[in-house]
């Protein structure tokens, strides 16, 4: 029996992550450019045992690895001129506050108080040149990525990638930071459609009957480990009562 309360037990703890990936990818779902969280759990019997044979199957652990989607999401018009959507691969470039790099799909930008383009948050979005300015003039990007302010060219939007996404580090507003042993790479396809804004890629449908899902299992755990665990007090009562 206590095999079988540890098995179950350990069927409750991805079901914990679970919830909590899907409760932030719903909470997240209005944010442009953001890509959701998934859950992949594996059971490490099998790499354990090319090591050494030292644990009954049943005591094997499950190993829980966070990964994320980067599928586009739908594009939305906006008619803003500052608003711009990558049709294609790659990520737009940001320098942050602290000087790290970042990239992202969220182009809702605006313009900062020193008249540079800018991200949610205040990131400065970076061209081949550097920083973008803007000011008050009228901006327009071809799907090149070239921008013009007042017919004058202020700089070029070029997409990068990175050769595994899984290494960049998510930090909120759809931005990922880029480690700085990583090469960011210029992609071989992007068009960039100005007055769009991508959505976020997260299905709330999917999401909830996710949630659903994995409450279900977690119950069901839940109430396995309680029906052993009154077999068990029944077994040592009587055990006892003899004695």
């Amino acid at each position: 029996m206590i095999k079988g309360i540890y098995t179950s037990a350990t069927g409750m703890l991805p079901n914990i992550k679970k919830q909590e990936l899907t409760a932030h990818n719903v909470a997240n779902a209005a944010t442009p450019g953001y890509k959701k969280d998934s859950l992949f759990t594996r059971e490490l019997s099998r790499a354990e045992q090319r090591q050494r044979v030292t644990r009954s199957d049943w005591e094997q652990p499950m190993s829980e690895e966070i990964y994320t989607d980067y599928s586009a999401g739908m594009f939305d018009r906006t008619s803003n001129p500052l608003d711009l959507a990558i049709d294609g691969d790659g990520f737009f470039t940001l320098q942050l506050e602290d000087g790290s790099t970042a990239i992202t799909r969220n182009g809702s930008f605006t313009v900062n108080k020193d008249g540079m383009l800018a991200a949610p948050g205040g990131a400065i979005v970076v061209s081949e040149g550097g920083a973008i300015e803007i000011g008050n003039g009228k901006v327009t990007i071809s799907q090149s990525g070239e921008v013009e302010v007042d017919g004058s060219v202020m700089g070029q939007l070029t997409p990068v990638t990175v050769e595994d996404l899984q290494q960049l580090q998510k930090i909120g507003r759809g931005m990922f930071v880029v480690p700085e042993e990583v090469e960011l790479i210029p992609v071989d396809y992007a068009v960039i459609r100005q007055g769009y804004i991508e959505s976020s890629n997260v299905d709330i449908v999917s999401e909830m009957v996710d949630m659903i899902i994995a409450y279900r299992s977690y119950e069901a755990n839940a109430k396995s480990i309680q029906s052993q665990d009154d077999s068990l007090e029944k077994l040592f009562n009587r055990v006892g009562s003899r004695g």
